[in-house]
């Protein structure tokens, strides 16, 4: 969990707030497409098993099951627009599928079909499948549109100057949310660095009257033809000015949002509460104990093990490759840090000449990364073979050994050297509060070609907000991003 105000927040976006929205679908089109989708998936697969296995009533029972199907996702409000920024996960979707599954097997019960039998839970598989699939593709879709500066609702920001600038430049920095900055209204006299269109300044302390904020801020909205407000919290802002603030923006069914001051925040970790009139948000901690880190940890050990076993030849035929490519070990050894701070040996396929450590001193004033990391994309100490296994990754490959002792894991932030670690400061030493990972964030999102101030921020998203389904999608991401090779020197 990080404040708008924090270091991150701060580093100006690498694409400019400015983006000129053209027409587009909303997300509200998509709705009756994913609706269509999973009504018609249930009861055509459901119809032809029934039909197959010999059940009573198949027609019949396929469109209660659609039905069904259609009220359990209205329910959990799977078609709600905002789901769309969510990625598409799945977890939503098996909960949704388990709990029709449960209503199906009372209401069978009910009728006098009895249970559920295996055939008909086979039977039920499809639509889960389906409505899955439809989603991602959905979801895909719709990031390939707002990517084009399309299905984007327009924002107008309001909040004391450093607030704006870290609201911009968030909203700036990626693409996979509904919201465009079209202009600001400033509360007090500071400078806004973000470039953002200032429409209104607004008195730092309480207005004397009740309809100076309203009428600033409703003219600025009319003027930029903004749909939403957000309001970025701060000492500025009492709760009885935001409560004014309001009402005279719902009047104009101009939408109003909240910014807290917490970003990177799955919404999995948030629930919405009241006490005493007061309306709160209660933040989950991140899991670092309990039955979900045993699970990634048994996933971890049985996945390495089996693909070691798998990779036996490759193994062999990599470790033969560098042996013959150049003289020297063939597994590099070299200390890194993990987590808690904990110190272990990494292991490698070797890219580099044998004497590498000792000439990077005279290297140093030519590295390319803008963080703690070294990295030169042209790097001389690399042998042939080593871009080579650098570009596909394949020289990460001996760490399914350190997975395998519980060093690493396989989805988690890059192992960082010690000399990095000593110049992290509070906020990235974050990072080492889980296992260091044979992949990532990092990994599926460009590599070295990443700012530093980009890696940081995936890594504690990572960290913060990590899951088991996550990780799977990672590592599914992972598949990609080897073949590409963007980023890998």
């Amino acid at each position: 969990m990080q404040q708008f105000t924090s270091a991150a927040s701060r580093q100006p976006s690498r694409t400019p707030h400015r983006v000129p929205v053209r027409p587009g679908p909303g997300t509200s089109r998509y709705v009756p497409v994913v609706v269509c989708a999973d009504v018609a998936g249930a009861a055509l697969s459901t119809a032809t098993v029934f039909v197959a296995i010999g059940e009573p009533h198949p027609v019949s029972q396929a469109v209660v099951i659609s039905v069904l199907w259609w009220l359990v996702g209205l329910t959990s409000r799977r078609y709600a627009p905002w789901t769309w920024d969510e990625g598409a996960a799945i977890g939503p979707v098996v909960r949704d599928w388990l709990v029709l599954l449960g209503a199906l097997v009372a209401l069978r019960a009910a009728c006098g079909f009895g249970g559920a039998p295996a055939a008909v839970v086979a039977a039920l598989f499809p639509s889960l499948v389906f409505t899955a699939v439809c989603r991602k593709g959905v979801h895909r879709h719709l990031m390939g549109v707002r990517r084009r500066a399309q299905a984007l609702r327009r924002v107008l920001v309001i909040g004391e100057a450093q607030a704006v600038d870290a609201v911009v430049g968030q909203l700036a920095e990626r693409t996979d949310h509904g919201y465009v900055t079209v202009g600001a209204c400033v509360v007090g006299d500071g400078d806004v660095l973000s470039g953002v269109r200032v429409c209104a300044r607004l008195s730092a302390d309480e207005p004397t009257g009740l309809d100076e904020d309203a009428q600033s801020v409703g003219e600025a909205a009319d003027a930029l033809a903004a749909e939403t407000v957000f309001v970025a919290t701060g000492g500025c802002m009492s709760w009885g000015r935001l409560r004014r603030l309001s009402w005279a923006l719902h009047e104009r069914d101009c939408s109003l949002l909240v910014l807290p001051g917490i970003i990177e925040v799955a919404r999995r970790r948030i629930r919405l509460t009241s006490a005493a009139g007061l309306t709160l948000l209660h933040i989950s901690p991140p899991m670092r104990r309990g039955l979900p880190t045993l699970l990634k940890d048994v996933t971890d050990r049985m996945g390495a093990l089996l693909l070691l076993i798998t990779l036996a030849p490759l193994f062999t035929l990599l470790a033969l490759a560098v042996r013959m490519s150049s003289p020297g070990p063939v597994i590099y050894r070299q200390t890194r840090v993990g987590r808690d701070n904990a110190h272990f040996s990494m292991w490698k396929f070797r890219t580099m000449v044998v004497d590498a450590d000792r000439v990077k001193s005279d290297l140093v004033t030519a590295n390319e990364h803008d963080g703690h990391m070294f990295k030169l994309r042209q790097d001389p100490r690399v042998t042939r073979l080593g871009r080579l296994l650098r570009r596909y990754s394949l020289d990460e490959l001996p760490q399914l050994v350190n997975v395998l002792l519980g060093h690493m894991s396989l989805v988690g932030p890059r192992p960082p050297l010690p000399e990095e670690v000593t110049c992290y400061d509070q906020t990235e030493m974050r990072r080492l509060n889980v296992k260091p990972g044979l992949t990532g964030l990092w990994q599926v999102s460009g590599r070295s070609d990443l700012t530093w101030h980009e890696t940081v921020s995936l890594d504690l998203r990572y960290v913060d907000n990590w899951s088991w389904t996550w990780d799977m999608a990672v590592m599914a991401r992972t598949v990609r991003a080897v073949f590409e090779g963007r980023g890998a020197y």
